[in-house]
């Protein structure tokens, strides 16, 4: 039980945060398909800081975390500016931006990895070794019966996920920002006679998204291979969109959707394991947390209710 609640938190805290940059893109009116594209940007400069890092400060150093969290926030931060400048300010078609962000940030950190790995070590590979983040227990929480697997072997990412995902609720619901955001997403026109200018809340609300994307995409890398590669790229990006949507773009209905993601995965591998099947059969069970997601989309998408101006191009002159 324990692993699964540890297995189940690593995996659905990353899709988490990067659910909750959607929201915030989306509460405010643009479409956000890029997430996928984001992460692996994001997780790329991430992994690029700490490949040039790691010789001066040491392989093993537990900074090193601390400055892939920095590099991967302004790498999908400044990608996601790619997004914007398609959306808000030459008014492309949404859906098509975010296909176009997704490709070229596969495209383009697959041909850079080799590039910069063929400076560096001679060898055109296409991973990049971040190593492996320390853990940390609890103490007390941690003797918890059941419950007390969630505190034990925590990395220290899930702590920071938990902190920005408060601040992220609060921002959203408790600030003059997050209301201009919201309703921007709702009645676009009332913002704009209001005063405000919703073109900048759009770019910003997508500048969050890139930021925290890329965060989400870091801490994957550490927690499922402990390595960059293009294998970041694993539908991660679409099922915390999916995530969202199911939570009805709400952070805490969110919060449970990731949860219930990461442990079907856990469990599903722990049985498995429990079982003693191969190890194709391991593999074919990772793919759960997209069955659920077909799943819950044929039964509750009928009650999911998206802003009312999500995905329309605002038009100040047609008020």
């Amino acid at each position: 039980m324990d692993v699964i609640f540890i297995d189940g938190l690593s995996f659905a805290l990353p899709l988490l945060i990067m659910a909750i940059g959607g929201i915030y893109c989306e509460r405010s009116g643009v479409t956000m398909l890029a997430l996928e594209g984001l992460q692996g940007f994001g997780a790329f400069t991430g992994a690029v800081a700490v490949v040039l890092c790691s010789s001066s400060l040491g392989a093993g150093s537990p900074y090193l975390i601390y400055i892939a969290m920095a590099a991967s926030m302004a790498g999908g931060l400044i990608f996601s500016l790619l997004h914007a400048v398609l959306c808000v300010k030459f008014k492309a078609q949404q859906v098509i931006s975010g296909v176009v962000v997704n490709t070229m940030a596969m495209a383009l950190t697959t041909f850079l990895t080799s590039i910069i790995n063929g400076v560096i070590t001679g060898e055109a590979s296409n991973k990049f070794q971040i190593g492996v983040s320390l853990r940390f227990t609890v103490p007390g929480l941690s003797q918890i019966p059941v419950l007390g697997g969630i505190f034990k072997n925590m990395y220290p990412f899930e702590i920071v996920i938990l902190a920005m995902a408060g601040i992220s609720w609060y921002v959203l619901y408790k600030t003059r920002f997050g209301l201009r955001l919201r309703a921007s997403g709702e009645n676009p026109h009332s913002v704009d006679a209001a005063g405000c200018d919703v073109g900048k809340t759009q770019v910003k609300a997508i500048m969050i998204c890139g930021a925290l994307s890329g965060l989400g995409g870091i801490f994957l890398a550490y927690s499922i291979s402990a390595n960059y590669s293009p294998n970041i790229y694993m539908g991660y990006g679409y099922l915390s969109i999916a995530a969202l949507i199911f939570g009805n773009w709400k952070i805490l209905p969110t919060l449970a959707v990731c949860l219930f993601f990461g442990f079907a995965r856990s469990s599903g591998y722990q049985l498995c394991l429990f079982l003693g099947m191969p190890s194709n059969f391991t593999d074919l069970l990772l793919i759960l947390p997209y069955v659920l997601t077909l799943l819950l989309l044929v039964f509750f998408s009928r009650h999911n209710h998206p802003p009312r101006a999500l995905g329309e191009i605002f038009d100040k002159g047609k008020r």
